[in-house]
């Protein structure tokens, strides 16, 4: 059976609907997944508290693998991911729960390059890139690439990288890398925002993560899919328009048709208020047309 996908312009949205769950009682939506997202989804649960008091959302990271893993054994109503689902997940979910997983795309994202601020590089291509990070790629240090980076004395290639249960790797592996092993060696971090910490202190290293972590002190180059064509530089507007080369979809994975509150959630997740609220964070709305009013700073 295949998965079924809902996309997110499809789903209509009304505030003034009523709550499946009654003025008394208390509902708990239990939402777990990819740390590209957590930030956001925790964003997304404070603000619908307001909108809907008995509705509590208790939101966890730990990858995207991590939330399907909890969709598959029914601990959570929502999973998040920054990957699509796979065959074999789908299957368990079917096979031990006997409902089909049911995706919503709730925004995009660029999954930008980071190096150090000092670093001369401005363009990547997905040759250069796999060759710095997959099995077998001859690219060691940056005068590989015919640059010298200051206050990097031994000239080594630092990788750094996420922990192989997160979507961003995972995403990474399949698009960059067109499915080639990792090299050993790198310095896998738990979370997006520590790869960027790394990256911004450390003049050797290089990484990846999600467009939303990036910092004012550090660089985020172009990406070219071949060698000589056209080199894109990661934004909201090359992600919405899908020209930025690492662009992909920000998704959630209910199992079966969600209802009731957990229903009601993701509708307002998908309307103008919750899709102003993922704008805030970083990421690229489901629509292009989107009018935030988003305070500067």
């Amino acid at each position: 059976m295949k998965l079924r996908i809902v996309l997110a312009a499809t789903v209509a949205f009304s505030l003034s609907c009523g709550g499946g769950a009654g003025d008394a009682e208390r509902v708990l939506i239990q939402n777990k997944g990819s740390d590209t997202l957590v930030n956001v989804a925790q964003a997304w649960a404070e603000a619908y508290s307001l909108v809907h008091p008995t509705v509590a959302v208790a939101v966890t990271g730990g990858g995207s693998g991590t939330g399907f893993s909890a969709l598959i054994n029914g601990t959570v109503d929502i999973a998040n991911a920054s990957r699509a689902i796979r065959q074999s997940e789908i299957e368990a979910v079917e096979e031990g729960r006997g409902l089909t997983p049911l995706e919503f795309v709730v925004g995009y994202d660029a999954l930008a390059v980071f190096i150090h601020s000092d670093n001369p590089m401005d363009a990547f291509s997905f040759a250069q890139l796999a060759s710095i990070y997959a099995e077998g790629g001859a690219i060691e240090t940056w005068s590989d690439l015919g640059i010298s980076v200051p206050g990097c004395p031994s000239d080594e290639i630092i990788r750094v990288s996420r922990q192989n249960s997160s979507g961003t790797y995972a995403f990474f592996q399949e698009t960059v890398l067109d499915g080639a092993p990792y090299k050993l060696g790198s310095r896998d971090m738990h979370g997006s925002s520590e790869v960027v910490e790394l990256v911004e202190n450390t003049p050797c290293a290089i990484g990846y993560s999600g467009l939303a972590y990036a910092t004012d002190h550090i660089k985020m180059p172009c990406v070219a899919v071949e060698e000589g064509g056209e080199c894109v530089a990661p934004s909201m507007e090359t992600a919405i328009n899908r020209s930025y080369p690492i662009a992909r979809p920000l998704l959630m994975y209910t199992a079966g048709e969600p209802e009731g509150a957990t229903g009601e959630y993701l509708d307002w997740i998908l309307s103008d208020a919750g899709q102003c609220i993922l704008v805030e964070g970083g990421y690229a709305p489901v629509r292009g047309d989107l009018a935030c009013d988003i305070a500067d700073g």
